[in-house]
């Protein structure tokens, strides 16, 4: 990739962004989408002169339904990674 300056890119979404779901082996059903929260180019590809661009997310995850055997009940000392 041929280096050059960063460049932040302004723009704008079109359409609605859409809700994906995801069905977990464990039975959980989860609901996610991805908003863009901004670009920046960071240089041309050396092969056909194409500009690179490196896209910042940030997801938005919703729990839809969670088998309530893994539903952990709250306190102290609970470690949500278990």
């Amino acid at each position: 990739m041929a280096q050059g300056e960063p460049t932040v890119v302004e723009f704008e979404t079109e359409g609605e962004i859409p809700w994906i779901t995801i069905k977990l082996k464990d039975g959980s059903v989860l609901k996610m989408k991805v908003f863009v929260t901004g670009v920046i180019r960071v240089g041309h590809d050396p092969n056909t002169g194409l500009p690179i661009y490196a896209i910042q997310t940030q997801p938005v995850i919703q729990n839809v339904k969670i088998p309530s055997d893994l539903i952990k009940r709250p306190g102290r000392g609970s470690n949500p990674m278990t």
